[in-house]
């Protein structure tokens, strides 16, 4: 049964066996006149961790850069339901006076220079509030441009880098190596359990891979949800930010201050265990079976590269786009609990908690906040990742053979 499961393509099965190309009665130059024998066909296996840290890395990177607008305008939209105020950095009287100069005498502080909906402070123009909150995807989308410029769309990609290239690179190689594992298991041991072996791998791969690089993506997420308030400062990076978040619990001189300055650094990780331990079973129990019936149909045993990426793309999709929307409330609370600036809250706070309180605070519209770019961005990630990690699989296949 698990052989049936399988993807019966020559990179990722190993059942068949190598022609015998020697025979009774046969002379040897008999012999010397058949063709060489067949190489054995290639089982993904035989990938080393390196090899497979490898084609995840270069995954990981390639998403990270793609779709890392859609990941800020996600996060801004849940900050901001979570009570972030977002307006020009010059909009209160304490701050301009910090940059007082005669340029500031007359200074236009409008959204856009079209705004007819500005008004006077003295002899400042300045827009109202409602002119920098967002209202959807492509209006985040649209004011980062015009009021920070294009550069903040991929604000925290650093980050992102720093984060999914290791974390990626254990998550798939350790899934690769548990559900081969597991699949020999339970076809030997639990036959009817075989199904639900990519669930199983899936979650746990992705636990180790989220407790080991949670920091960074910590960080991640606090430099793409607030905006830098003073004029001609570089926004923090992602050591200064992590930094930044350990000082502000040493600062409060609680007792034991120092253990909680760095136990900090993992805060609200149990939200992006409750989101992402199913967001992978959701995402690798669709996708398998997904990925078997369409390499199928265009591929069958003569696979090439492209039908490769044309079926890994398609049931990745598939499957992020299910996974993202599904598990969006725990999203929200993961942003919540990430973003929270007093140091003495955010080591109180739990999942469950926080939870009640985005549904106190917005019903069922407060739970599924930034929806709809998580799903744009969750459905194309996938999918870049996983055809991206096959067909460089496939072709390490080809070097081998």
């Amino acid at each position: 049964m698990a052989d049936s499961e399988r993807i019966q393509n020559s990179w990722m099965a190993s059942d068949q066996t190598a022609i015998e190309m020697s025979g009774e009665g046969t002379g040897s130059r008999e012999c010397s006149s058949l063709p060489p024998p067949p190489q054995k066909p290639f089982n993904s296996d035989q990938l080393g961790i390196g090899e497979r840290a490898f084609s995840a890395a270069g995954a990981a990177f390639l998403s990270a850069i793609i779709v890392n607008p859609l990941d800020v305008a996600k996060t801004r939209l849940q900050a901001q339901t979570a009570g972030v105020a977002y307006s020009h950095p010059l909009s209160n009287m304490t701050s301009r006076m910090a940059c007082f100069g005669p340029n500031m005498i007359f200074a236009d502080l409008k959204c856009s220079p079209s705004c007819h909906r500005a008004g006077f402070q003295g002899t400042v123009s300045i827009c109202p509030p409602e002119c920098f909150r967002y209202k959807g995807t492509l209006d985040v989308i649209y004011k980062i441009i015009k009021q920070e410029g294009i550069s903040r769309l991929w604000r925290g990609t650093n980050a992102g880098l720093a984060l999914a290239v290791p974390t990626v690179g254990i998550y798939l190689p350790c899934y690769d190596i548990l559900r081969n594992w597991l699949e020999e298991f339970t076809a030997k041991k639990a036959p009817t359990t075989t199904t639900y072996v990519p669930l199983v791998a899936g979650s746990l791969a992705r636990s180790l891979a989220c407790t080991t690089c949670y920091p960074i993506e910590l960080a991640k997420t606090r430099m793409q949800a607030f905006k830098e308030t003073q004029i001609g400062k570089k926004p923090p990076g992602v050591i200064q930010t992590l930094l930044g978040v350990v000082s502000n619990v040493k600062s409060t001189n609680t007792p034991q201050n120092s253990l909680q300055g760095y136990r900090v650094l993992w805060t609200g990780m149990g939200a992006q265990l409750a989101r992402d331990v199913p967001f992978s079973a959701i995402c690798w129990s669709t996708l398998e079976p997904t990925r078997r019936k369409l390499l199928g149909l265009i591929g069958g045993d003569d696979a090439n590269a492209l039908s490769v990426l044309g079926a890994n793309f398609g049931a990745g999709f598939v499957a992020g786009t299910l996974a993202a929307g599904a598990t969006c409330p725990l999203d929200v609370v993961k942003t919540r609990r990430q973003i929270e600036r007093d140091p003495v809250r955010a080591l109180k706070m739990t999942t469950r908690q926080t939870l009640m309180e985005v549904w106190r605070d917005g019903g069922l519209k407060g739970l599924f906040t930034g929806v709809g770019p998580r799903v744009g961005r969750a459905g194309p990630s996938v999918g870049i990742v996983i055809s991206f990690y096959e067909v460089v699989k496939f072709v390490l296949h080809h070097q081998y053979t």
